[in-house]
Order: structure tokens, then sequence, then C-alpha cells
């Protein structure tokens, strides 16, 4: 909403680039349909200095980037080249590409970080035929100073959004954000916008700050389902290790009572086991006789087998 206004979307890019270029008229704003891109369309997209430009705000950090970007430009280009032949032996000039991911989230981030498409690759290599490199800009209140001096729309976005936050940790969001807005507009922070937009902006605050907090409720919904799952399979891994060890117990003891003739019933009842699983450890100490090394039994393919026919610890 704030960069619709091409004079603002100018100040930005100088800001950003170190230009000063002071006709906004030669930019050309456009976007294509909201397919790649979830909810609410928060993409700017612009030609300038044949440069075709993606600036996109970010509330959660996200290391996809560089691919959904790959889908959005190829999409653009193949409008931008519509009319020519690709198999043509005239070289079709094309505007290079530049990604901006303006990053607001409430996890830590640095200043400035360049995600690559080739950080995706399965197979690392030390120089990818294919690469795009989206910049990530911190625009959090305190973040990239010089920046903000420069672009005072991105600096009251970053103070209003500060606001916003403060206020939520002491009262509901719905207070926080009108709240934010009157203050915003008494000290002249983004006064002119706040004043004409302003039912849209709180309804829309509100929607996106309750979003982003469901977001972190079900983030932190699925770290707890996989402790809980590396909880269960170490449980598990315990469990397998400890009937790995009660059998080789059982291999030691029923290796010395077979070295003294005695028969399986024998030594289920002087053991108190199960004859059914007396009987199956037998015959697999039989395989490994006369030595009886319970080591290499327990190493080979009998272990596997008992464990099959052999209770857990816990029954």
């Amino acid at each position: 909403m704030l960069y619709r206004d091409k004079r603002e979307l100018l100040q930005l890019y100088n800001a950003l680039n170190g230009t000063n270029y002071q006709d906004p008229d030669g930019l050309e704003v456009y976007t294509l349909e909201n397919a790649i891109f979830m909810n609410v369309k928060n993409d700017v997209s612009f030609l300038l200095n044949s440069e075709l430009n993606l600036y996109e705000h970010q509330a959660s950090f996200n290391p996809n980037m560089p691919l959904r970007d790959l889908i959005y430009i190829t999409r653009q280009l193949e409008r931008y080249v519509m009319e020519e032949s690709l198999y043509s032996s005239k070289l079709i000039r094309i505007p290079a590409p530049r990604f901006v991911v303006f990053y607001n989230g409430t996890a830590n981030q640095p200043e400035r970080k360049v995600l690559k498409l080739s950080d995706a690759y399965e197979k690392k290599t030390s120089s990818p035929e294919l690469e795009l490199q989206v910049l990530m800009v911190n625009v959090n209140f305190g973040q990239n100073e010089e920046l903000m001096q420069k672009c005072r729309t991105l600096r009251d976005y970053s103070l209003y959004v500060h606001r916003v936050r403060t206020h939520a940790k002491h009262m509901p969001v719905a207070d926080a954000v009108r709240l934010a807005v009157d203050e915003c507009i008494h000290e002249n922070i983004l006064s002119d916008f706040l004043r004409t937009q302003k039912a849209e902006v709180i309804a829309m605050s509100i929607f996106e700050y309750d979003e982003e907090e469901e977001l972190k409720k079900i983030r932190r919904d699925e770290y707890e389902l996989g402790v809980e799952a590396g909880i269960e399979q170490e449980r598990k891994k315990q469990l397998i290790t400890q009937k790995e060890e009660n059998i080789r117990r059982l291999l030691q003891k029923i290796c010395k009572k077979l070295s003294k003739g005695k028969t399986v019933e024998q030594i289920a009842d002087e053991l108190e086991e199960e004859p059914a699983l007396i009987s199956r450890l037998c015959a697999i100490a039989a395989v490994h006789a006369p030595a009886c090394d319970c080591d290499q039994i327990a190493a080979g393919l009998g272990i596997s087998e008992a464990l099959e026919t052999t209770p857990s610890p816990e029954t």
C-alpha cells in the first residue's frame, strides 16, 4: 500500500542503490497474478534503468526466496519476450533482474544477508551453472540506520510496526494497532498515509499480526512434535539396546548350561524363561558351537532373529 505511490517507490530504490533518480514516471510498476505467493499480495516489481527489480516484504525468514523468485522471474520474462522468437539468430535483450526481500520478522537476522539458489542444491558445486541471489534487508526498528535515514517511508513503517509489537505485549492486538496508528499520526509518522487509509491499515495490521502469531504457534507445535518424536525414537533405541544386552546375558548362561549337557527344558526351568525362547537361543548358540562366543553370536544374524522373538524388557 505504501509503495503504490511511485514517488515513495523511487525514494526506496534510490536509498537502496545509492542513486538519485528524480522522475517517478520512469518507473513502470506491474505485478504478476498472485500465483506463487501466499496470502495477501505484497510484492512490488518494477522496471528502471534496464533493470527488473522485484521487491518483497516478509514477516518471517524464508530460505526458499531464491527458488520462489526464480519461478516469478521466469514468468515475468516470458511476458517480456512474448512478441519475440527465442529461435531467432538475433540476441534478445532483457532487463537485468534484481531481487530484494525486506524482512521485519521477530527472529534475529543480520542487517543484510544474501540468499542463494545454489544453497538448495542437493549436490554442491563451486561454480553453479544456474544461480540466483536475493538480498535480504532487515528493516526492523534499529536495523540498517543509514538506509532508514535515506528513505523516510521505510523508517516510518519500521517505527509503526515496532509500536504495534510493543503495545501488543500489554494489551489486545486490536487496541495495540489503534493506539499505534493514533500515536504515529500525532507524531507525524506516516501521518498522511494513516489519515487517508486508517480503517484499512487497522484492519490489515490486525490480520497480519494475528497471522504472524498463529504461524509462531504452528512452528512451536511442530517443534514440540519433533522433540516428542525424537524422544520416542531414543526410547525405542534404548529398548532395543536393552533387549540386545538381555539376549547376550541369556546366551552366556545358556552356553554354560549347554556345555554341561543340560536339555532345553532344564535350561528354561532353571532360568525361568519361556521354553520357546530358550529353544530358539539354544539353536542359535548351537550354530556357533563349540566356541559359543556370545559377542560373535550377538553380532551375527542370530541377534536380529532373536530380537523378533524376545519380549521387551518392560514386559
